[in-house]
C-alpha cells in the first residue's frame, strides 16, 4: 500500500495539471442511493442513503507492475449508463426468481473502464481492462472510508497469525467481535462480509461479488480513525505440500504481485450492501445478481441439491446394531438405510474412506468397497457424495471427476483449500467447471466466503466459510458462543450466500449443561433451534449432522427435518436484530416455513404472518417445551388450524419456532 500511494502521488505531482477533477452522480432507481464519483486527480466515489453520507470520498485504483495506474490521473472519462428491470430465474436458490433493479455507469479511459452499479440495496464498482497483452497487478486500494466511527461487526482472522502475511492460509471462519472502526486491532487482518452500524438503524455489509481469477479481498485498517481497506495475498511463487493430512498446499515463497492476467479482463465487484433495518439484510440478493450468469445453453436440470445424512459430525456412532460401528461397509450401509427410509437424498462418506496420509482418492481403505455401496445406495433412491481433501482432489482433478461419475458418485465435498490467493480462487472455477463436465455437484468445505460461483455454476450447492456446529465437538462456551453467532449469520455471512452449517443435533444443551464431547457432540441451545435452522440458514445442500440412531430414536423431529425443502420459491425476513433474534419465512409450491431463533435471551414474539393469501390452513409447529430453559431436548409438537395473521411466539433461553403451513 505504501509503495502504490507513493507511486500515486509522484503521478499526480507530475501531471496534475493534465486533469481538473469532475463529478458523475449515479442514483439506484429508487433514489435512496447516490454515488457520487470524483475523476481527474485520481478517482474516489461517496456513498449516500437517504441524505445520510455513509461512505465519505474514499480512493480506488489498481497499480500495474509497469507502472501503470488504472484509476490514476486521468482525461475526462468516456461516460455511458444504462437502466436494467428485469427478473432473471434462479437454479438452486433461496427464491425461484430474482428482480434484478440497477442503474450503471461506466467511465472509460483509454486503457481500462470502471462500472458502478446503483441498486436499491446497494452499490458496487469493478475495474475492467482493455489491455491486450498479459500484464501483472501488483497492488489494489479499495477504500471504505466511512463518515463516523461506527461500530462494526468483525471477523478477524486467528489462524496463522505471526504476521499479516502468514494469515493468508486461513479456515474463514471466526466469531465477530464488536467495536469501533478505529478500534481495529492490527495485528490482525479481517475477511468479509463484514457489517457496519450506520446511522438511524442502517446496516452497512461489504463484501465482493464474480470472483475469477483474481485473489480475495480481506480487509484492513491501517490508518486508525474510520477507514477500511483491501488487502490481497500475492500469488504463490512456491507451494508444499503438507498441513492437514498432507492434503494442503502450504506457500513457501511469494511472488512481488497479486495476480498475472492474461489481457483485457474484468475484476472483482466491491460490494456495499445496505438496509434500512437489520431484517432487511437477512436477504439482500447482490452478490447473486452481480455473478457471472450460468451458461444459458447449458442443462442444469441434472443438479438436483437436498439433504444429506452426515458421519463425521457423530463420529460414526450407531448403537442398536450387531456390528462394529466406523468407516467401514455395515457402518455406510446403515447410513443409506437410514436416508432412503427417510426421503433424504444423500450420504457423505466424509474423511477416513481413502488411505491416509496419501493425498491419492484412488487408494481405498480396505474396509470400504466403494462400487458396492454407491450401487446399493442407487437401488435406494440415495446418492453418495465424497469427502476429498483440496490436493488429493486437484492433482487429479478429471481423472477423479471421470471415474468417480462413472463409479455413480453424485458429487464431491472437497474440503481444505484455506486460502484466497489468485491460485486457489482459479481452483475453485476449475473445479466447478470439471465437475459439471462430468454431472458432478461440489460443496466447498474449508474455504472463503461464496461470491457468486454459485449462480455461475449451479452445481455448486453450498459453501463452508463459516464457523458452523462442527465447533461444538471441542468448543465450550466460554470458548465459543454459537447460540449468538446463530443469531449473527443470517444478517452478516448470508449476504455473501449459502453455507455449509451443518445443524440437526438431537442432543441439545442449555448454556450451563454444553460440554465439548468429540465423540458425541451436542448442541448449545434447544431442540426447536436446530429445526428452525433448516428455515432460516440457506443451504441448498443441507447436512444432517448427527448419528441415525439418535434420529431413529426421535421420529417426529426426523420426519420434519427430512421434509423440509433445501431450495426455495420465496423467502422473506419477517423479524430481526442483529445478535438478538430472526424470524425468517420461506415458501415451496405452496407450504410455508417460518423459523425464529433468539440469544441466551427468552423471548416473546408476535409473527406477523398476514402476507399469506386468505383461506383455512393447517398449521404444524414446533415450540420449546415449558422445561426447555432446564433440559435443552425439551419441545412440543402442536397441529391446528390457522387463518393468516399474527402468531404469539414464545422461545426459551438459546431456544427457537419453527412451522409448517399448509393449505387446506
Amino acid at each position: 500500500m505504501k509503495k502504490l500511494m507513493t507511486i500515486f502521488v509522484a503521478a499526480l505531482t507530475a501531471v496534475s495539471a493534465f486533469a481538473a477533477p469532475k463529478t458523475y452522480d449515479l442514483t439506484s432507481p429508487g433514489g435512496k442511493i447516490k454515488v457520487t464519483v470524483e475523476s481527474g486527480e485520481g478517482l474516489t466515489y461517496t456513498l449516500t442513503h437517504g441524505g445520510d453520507l455513509l461512505v465519505d470520498k474514499s480512493e480506488i485504483n489498481m497499480l500495474l507492475k509497469d507502472g501503470t495506474i488504472y484509476g490514476g490521473v486521468q482525461k475526462a472519462p468516456k461516460v455511458t449508463r444504462r437502466s436494467v428491470n428485469q427478473t432473471l430465474p434462479a437454479i438452486t436458490y433461496k427464491k425461484s426468481q430474482v428482480v434484478d433493479n440497477f442503474n450503471e455507469m461506466t467511465l472509460k479511459y483509454k486503457e481500462y473502464s470502471v462500472v458502478f452499479r446503483a441498486y436499491d440495496e446497494g452499490m458496487a464498482y469493478r475495474f475492467v481492462s482493455h489491455a491486450k497483452a498479459p500484464f501483472f497487478v501488483e497492488s489494489e486500494c479499495a477504500e471504505f472510508n466511512f463518515a463516523e466511527d461506527w461500530n462494526m461487526w468483525i471477523p478477524y482472522v486467528t489462524q496463522n497469525t505471526e504476521t499479516l502475511e502468514s494469515q493468508h492460509m486461513n479456515s474463514f471462519e471466526n466469531q465477530y467481535v464488536y467495536h469501533k472502526i478505529s478500534e481495529y486491532d492490527k495485528d490482525f487482518l479481517s475477511f468479509v462480509p463484514l457489517m457496519v452500524d450506520g446511522p438511524k438503524g442502517k446496516k452497512i455489509v461489504i463484501t465482493e461479488a464474480d470472483l475469477m481469477n483474481y485473489p480475495g479481498m480481506f480487509l484492513y485498517n491501517n490508518e486508525g480513525g474510520s477507514k477500511l481497506a483491501g488487502h490481497y495475498a500475492p500469488v504463490p511463487k512456491k507451494l508444499q505440500q503438507g498441513g492437514h493430512n498432507e492434503l494442503q498446499m502450504i506457500v513457501t515463497e511469494t511472488e512481488d504481485y497479486i495476480a498475472k492476467c492474461d489481457g483485457a479482463c474484468t475484476f472483482p465487484w466491491r460490494v456495499v450492501t445496505i438496509s434500512e433495518n437489520d431484517a432487511q439484510m437477512a436477504d439482500n440478493d447482490m452478490v447473486w445478481k452481480l455473478a457471472t450468469p450460468a451458461d444459458p445453453s447449458t442443462d442444469w436440470s441434472w443438479v438436483k441439491p437436498g439433504k444429506v445424512a452426515w458421519d463425521w459430525w457423530n463420529g460414526w456412532n450407531l448403537y442398536g446394531v450387531d456390528f462394529r460401528a466406523g468407516i467401514n461397509n455395515d457402518t455406510y450401509k446403515y447410513y443409506i438405510d437410514f436416508a432412503s427410509k427417510n426421503g433424504i437424498e444423500y450420504v457423505i462418506m466424509d474423511e477416513g474412506w481413502a488411505v491416509n496420509l496419501k493425498a491419492d482418492l484412488f487408494q481405498v481403505i480396505p474396509e470400504i468397497d466403494l462400487q458396492m455401496l454407491v450401487d446399493y445406495a442407487a437401488e435406494r433412491n440415495v446418492g453418495i457424495i465424497l469427502w476429498a481433501g483440496y490436493w488429493a482432489f486437484d492433482r487429479d482433478i478429471e481423472k477423479a471427476c471421470k471415474y468417480f461419475s462413472e463409479m455413480g458418485v453424485k458429487g464431491f465435498k472437497v474440503d481444505f483449500m484455506d486460502r484466497d490467493d489468485q491460485v486457489m480462487v482459479d481452483f475453485h472455477r476449475r473445479a466447478a467447471e470439471m465437475c459439471a463436465k462430468y454431472h458432478m455437484m461440489v460443496d466447498f468445505h474449508g474455504t472463503y466466503k461464496p461470491t457468486g460461483l454459485h449462480r455461475t455454476y449451479p452445481n455448486v450447492v453450498n459453501y463452508e466459510g463459516v464457523n458452523g456446529l462442527e465447533q461444538m465437538k471441542w468448543s465450550s462456551i466460554d470458548d465459543f458462543d454459537q447460540v449468538t453467532y446463530d443469531v449473527q449469520i443470517p444478517f452478516i455471512r448470508m449476504v455473501a450466500g449459502p453455507f455449509d452449517y451443518t445443524q440437526g443435533a438431537m442432543r441439545n444443551a442449555t448454556y450451563d449443561n454444553h460440554r465439548a464431547v468429540d465423540s458425541e457432540a451436542m448442541s448449545q441451545g434447544t431442540r426447536c433451534r436446530q429445526l428452525a435452522e433448516f428455515m432460516v440458514f440457506d443451504a441448498p445442500f443441507s447436512m444432517l449432522c448427527d448419528s441415525p440412531s439418535n434420529y431413529m430414536a426421535e421420529p417426529e423431529c426426523t420426519e420434519f427435518i427430512a421434509g423440509i425443502p433445501t431450495v426455495w420459491d420465496e423467502t422473506k425476513p419477517l423479524d430481526g436484530k442483529v445478535g438478538e433474534y430472526v424470524v425468517m419465512a420461506r415458501r415451496s409450491g405452496d407450504e410455508w416455513y417460518v423459523g425464529a431463533l433468539t440469544n441466551w435471551d427468552e423471548r416473546d414474539l408476535a409473527i406477523d404472518l398476514s402476507f399469506l393469501p386468505a383461506g383455512n390452513y393447517t398449521i404444524e409447529y414446533y415450540k420449546d417445551g415449558i422445561n426447555a430453559d432446564r433440559a435443552a431436548r425439551d419441545y412440543k409438537k402442536v397441529v391446528e388450524d390457522f387463518t393468516p395473521g399474527k402468531i404469539n411466539v414464545h422461545m426459551a433461553p438459546g431456544g427457537g419456532y419453527a412451522a409448517k403451513i399448509t393449505k387446506k
